[in-house]
């Protein structure tokens, strides 16, 4: 042995199977950093690996078999040793082979403490002016809020129209991603209100603002947009569009073609382009867009009439069947106004057929991934969508929000925490966005960042469902039970109410009064709210009751269920030895 290894030295074996071994690992990093940038496919990252691997051996059979001579290469039976490069600067080579090995330590140093983003993690601000640091370096000067374009034509019905125009206009810009552009929810938030344009930008964190106004008048359609540099109120550009209705995917595609020039953007990619559909299918996609943003149970049912409506004229439009499934999920999981499976098999074949159609379009895989993680909990298949959706669309909030969403179900809390926040960064005045932080931060029993973050939700949405629970929960946990059951006292949702009575005035030691709440919480909600159930007899240690309404909610599919991992109420389940079976059967991790 001792003889082979000798040889493998002598004939320089060894050292290029670590020079090899060094290159192909800085090689390996260097592919996996330019070729995102590059739009190259996923595979030719593994072709490289695959390549080096195979190259590998060869590289030793090569080192073994000959020399590197002044004449060339050489078999090494036929070579002196004295006439071996490799042999008389083998000291230069080992030198070469410790700086590459330094470089390599110094890259990975390099890479996992300074650039790595999750380290990078600020508290949330509890005003509505602060802006939550994000884990991505963001640039301010390329930043932009695009605002809802004022319906300029005679019937105000209209609107609709000129919001959706808006809003498409923004989902374009948002797939540049040299570009960061502020969410819907937080762009549109001013609207109607009496807001000067630098407290705008100031509270939304952007440099650059689009607006315009929507002129729609039978098939003629005049648009008109500008773009303006916030700070020192100069217009950069701006300009007017009179064309037919059937041309408004080309205006949109030019407005935000505009807007990239003038913010001077070099993009490493294609510019965005709008899908095109016929405009009677796209008035009814847009209807169905504000009915859908309006979030009732009701326009959720009108935004479905539209959709299909519009599907029956184009049935290739991809984000119309998008959309459908969207509506179908939310009916289903969030309104409860669909049964479960069959709001969830009609979401899941909706989405199926937009991805048929258009497999690069983004926010398809994020609502599929909510079907996964609500209602297949399959939270693998939920984990691989939403990668391919950020891949499309990394700046988009929402698709980041359901992200953290699926790591917070995972007990990945730090890494939800750090997403949370780059979400907020895109839509820092989205109530929803702060809620979840909130919770989160609940969940990790960072109670006080919690408390900020829920009282931030509250002052942007006052009566937004659940937050007063989570409020009220965190303020139990801080040892504050009357100002929990005050804040329990104040939340809108009525089942949310009597949950978070139940469990408040159980520790209140008021055993009727808890009593009463859970009792009424069963008897007029016993199909939706098997879940807060579960965890307000977990809480109280009635362990074996709260067992028995797990298994009631895993059979009807409720969708709370997939939180039952980090949920703080239902810790003294955790000892219990059929914990660990049920969160086998959800396919969660312990």
């Amino acid at each position: 042995m001792g003889q082979l290894f000798q040889e493998l030295k002598r004939r320089n074996v060894i050292r290029v199977a670590i020079a090899y071994a060094v290159s192909a690992w800085l090689l390996i990093q260097v592919v996996d950093a330019l070729f995102p940038m590059l739009r190259l496919p996923e595979w030719t990252a593994t072709l490289v690996a695959v390549l080096l691997l195979i190259g590998f051996p060869i590289a030793l059979i090569f080192a073994w078999a000959f020399e590197l001579t002044p004449e060339g290469l050489k078999l090494e039976k036929h070579v002196v040793r004295d006439e071996s490069i490799t042999h008389a600067t083998g000291r230069k080579l080992d030198f070469i082979i410790i700086g590459m090995l330094v470089l390599g330590l110094g890259y990975f140093a390099y890479d996992k403490f300074v650039l790595d983003p999750s380290r990078d993690a600020e508290l949330v601000q509890a005003t509505t002016e602060a802006v939550t640091e994000s884990g991505i370096s963001e640039n301010l000067d390329k930043s932009i809020a695009v605002l809802p374009f004022v319906n300029m034509s005679d019937d105000p019905g209209n609107e609709y129209f000129s919001d959706g125009i808006s809003e498409e206009i923004l989902n374009l810009l948002a797939k540049v991603p040299e570009l960061r552009v502020t969410s819907r929810s937080s762009a549109f938030s001013f609207k109607g209100q009496n807001v000067d344009m630098p407290t705008m930008a100031a509270k939304l964190n952007v440099a650059h603002v689009l607006e315009g106004s929507v002129r729609k008048s039978g098939n003629q359609l005049r648009i008109t947009a500008q773009l303006i540099e916030v700070e020192a109120d100069t217009h950069l550009w701006s300009d007017t569009y009179d064309r037919e209705l059937k041309n408004v995917f080309a205006i949109q595609d030019e407005i935000a073609a505009a807007v990239v020039d003038a913010l001077k953007i070099t993009l490493l990619g294609k510019r965005p382009k709008a899908t095109e559909t016929s405009p009677d299918a796209y008035a009814l996609y847009l209807q169905a867009r504000h009915f859908m943003n309006q979030y009732t149970v009701e326009r959720y049912k009108q935004a479905e009439t539209r959709l299909r409506q519009a599907l029956e004229i184009d049935p290739d439009f991809a984000p119309a069947s998008t959309e459908l499934g969207s509506v179908y999920e939310r009916q289903a999981n969030a309104f409860g106004s669909l049964p479960i499976v069959e709001g969830n098999e009609l979401a899941r074949d909706a989405i199926l057929q937009a991805l048929a159609i258009d497999p690069q379009y983004g926010r398809a895989y994020a609502i599929l991934a909510m079907v996964e993680m609500f209602y297949d909990w399959d939270f693998t298949a939920a984990f691989q969508h939403l990668q391919q959706a950020l891949a499309l669309n990394p700046r988009d909030a929402a698709i980041l929000l359901s992200t953290a969403r699926l790591n917070t179900m995972l007990g990945r809390l730090d890494e939800a925490i750090d997403l949370y926040r780059q979400s907020i960064a895109l839509d820092p005045v989205w109530a929803v966005g702060h809620y979840r932080l909130g919770q989160t931060l609940w969940y990790a029993d960072r109670l006080d960042e919690a408390t900020n973050s829920i009282r931030m939700a509250l002052s942007l949405s006052p009566g937004g469902s659940g937050a007063q629970l989570t409020l009220g929960l965190v303020l139990l946990a801080q040892g504050d039970a009357p100002a929990a059951l005050l804040a329990m006292e104040q939340e809108t949702d009525d089942a949310f109410r009597l949950t978070g009575t139940a469990i408040v005035q159980h520790a209140l030691g008021d055993a009727g009064a808890s009593d009463a709440a859970l009792q009424a919480l069963i008897e007029e909600y016993e199909d939706g709210a098997d879940y807060q159930v579960a965890f307000a007899y977990a809480f109280r240690g009635e362990i074996d009751h709260a067992f028995d309404w797990l298994e009631i909610a895993y059979d009807n599919r409720d969708a709370g269920l997939a939180s039952m991992l980090v949920n703080p109420l239902l810790a003294n389940l955790h000892d219990d030895p059929r914990w660990e079976p049920l969160l086998d059967k959800m396919g969660l991790p312990h």
